[in-house]
């Protein structure tokens, strides 16, 4: 039964053919001490020596540990609050490139910086993603990602983990702001059917320390996953089911997000995988069923194959913003995302929150009563008559009708319209934005103490 209280028998189908692979064949687990835990709390040695059979009550019993509700916090300890009915909240994403005006390159820290600061300012946006820093060994990208962006907003950080020992960096960091749950990891099974050492050494680092954590399924259908949507489901739930398994046993109670919306499918013609199509959203859809049917909060990912913001990066992310809010998901990342998933754009990223505003007026309907009905108000304008000058107008029409800030809705020859226009001024205010300086909740010896233990793990990196 699903936490909505109607039964979906979609969802329950795919548990179960999900609890079927966790039996037969298990699950890859690509570390050893891990692995014993595992099997001494109730697991089954696989047929291979990396992996497991998870029987369908250790699975029961991991979920039950589960915390059904949590709050993610900003660098001040303000709450916002997970669960499985709560209403969407909107994150940006990882990646590796920077696109901006037209040029694209490798991400960098200063880059972080920047993005930090104008997706602070950016309304709609609840979180900051971190990013592959070039300018920065590999692992230490982690640390000194959360290193920036706490300077540079006050937003909740999900920090995009590279190294065991970046992770165990980051549990120092957390306490130098506070107990609070300011920031979170997560990781992304490697399928199919298989969690590398690397995932697991992650969760196992931060466990303990009361850091949220998205356990994510990222099945390719047609690759990684049967090319059906629901057979990909399948897979892609039964590794999320054991990366809560391992976690909850690991950290008893450990707040987790259920993430099957990094699912994607293969082209077959193209050979690249679809991050924007609409079976993405389908997928999606089914991140919010399956996180619904386990009572735990779920993500998913609005993304496109765009490689600048053009028409085919709107027409993707309206759908997928749109198509996500309505399924349900409670946590949708991509604010800014192009380039299925390997760039991020400032420009992106301004549109992107104007979509989700354009999204939210209509998921937010519109009231039938006595006042916005309106009878007395329109007897007395009365036939023919005009509701411009009228009291009622002025006190409805700011909350009542979407007002944009980004889109065109001038008249021929008062203002250049289109794409260009559109693109030009969004580039013109993501440079605004990312010159305003931005409260980042910090206080002096705060600040110093995250600067030193990111200088430190550095040198050791160096040395």
């Amino acid at each position: 039964m699903s936490v909505s209280g109607k039964y979906d028998g979609a969802a329950v189908q795919i548990h179960e053919a999900s609890i079927a692979l966790l039996e037969n064949p298990g699950i890859g687990i690509d570390h050893e001490e891990i692995r014993a835990l595992l099997l001494k709390r109730g697991a089954k040695p696989g047929d291979r020596n990396d992996s497991v059979r998870l029987p369908a009550a250790l699975v029961a019993e991991a979920l039950a540990q589960c915390p059904k509700q949590f709050d993610l916090t900003d660098r001040k300890g303000a709450p916002t609050r997970l669960s499985a009915v709560s209403e969407p909240v909107f994150w940006s994403c990882p990646g590796m490139f920077l696109h901006r005006s037209d040029e694209h390159r490798l991400f960098s820290s200063r880059d972080m910086a920047d993005m930090s600061r104008l997706l602070h300012h950016l309304d709609h946006v609840q979180a900051v993603f971190g990013m592959s820093l070039d300018d920065v060994p590999p692992p230490a990208r982690d640390v000194a990602g959360l290193q920036i962006m706490a300077k540079n907003t006050s937003k909740h950080l999900r920090v995009l983990c590279f190294s065991p020992e970046g992770a165990e960096a980051l549990t120092r960091m957390k306490p130098v702001v506070g107990n609070h749950p300011w920031f979170s990891v997560g990781f992304t099974a490697h399928g199919p059917l298989r969690w590398t050492r690397l995932a697991l050494e992650i969760f196992r680092k931060t466990a303990g320390h009361g850091i949220p954590v998205s356990v994510n399924g990222e099945p390719m259908a047609g690759a990684s996953a049967p090319a059906t949507l629901a057979g990909a489901a399948a897979v892609g739930n039964a590794e999320i089911l054991a990366g809560l398994v391992v976690n909850q046993f690991l950290e008893p109670g450990r707040p987790c997000i259920y993430n099957l919306g990094l699912a994607h499918i293969f082209d077959m013609r193209a050979a690249v995988a679809v991050t924007g199509g609409p079976e993405n959203a389908l997928l999606a859809q089914i991140s919010a069923r399956m996180g619904r049917h386990y009572d735990l909060p779920s993500a998913s990912w609005v993304s496109t194959e765009a490689l600048s913001p053009d028409g085919q990066a709107a027409l993707e992310k309206m759908f997928g913003f749109h198509s996500h809010m309505e399924s349900g998901v409670n946590c949708i990342w991509g604010v800014g995302q192009l380039e299925s998933e390997l760039a991020i754009s400032p420009e992106q990223a301004v549109i992107d929150n104007e979509m989700i505003a354009f999204a939210l007026r209509y998921r937010r309907g519109f009231a039938t009563s006595r006042d916005a009905l309106a009878v007395e108000v329109t007897r007395a304008v009365g036939i023919a008559g005009s509701f411009l000058d009228q009291e009622h107008t002025a006190a409805h029409c700011r909350s009542e009708f979407f007002m944009p800030d980004l889109l065109f809705r001038g008249r021929r020859g008062t203002d250049a319209g289109g794409t260009d226009r559109l693109k030009k001024r969004a580039e013109e205010i993501a440079a605004a934005e990312m010159a305003k300086p931005a409260e980042n909740g910090l206080s002096a010896d705060q600040a110093r103490a995250l600067d030193e233990i990111a200088a430190d793990f550095l040198r050791r990196i160096a040395g």
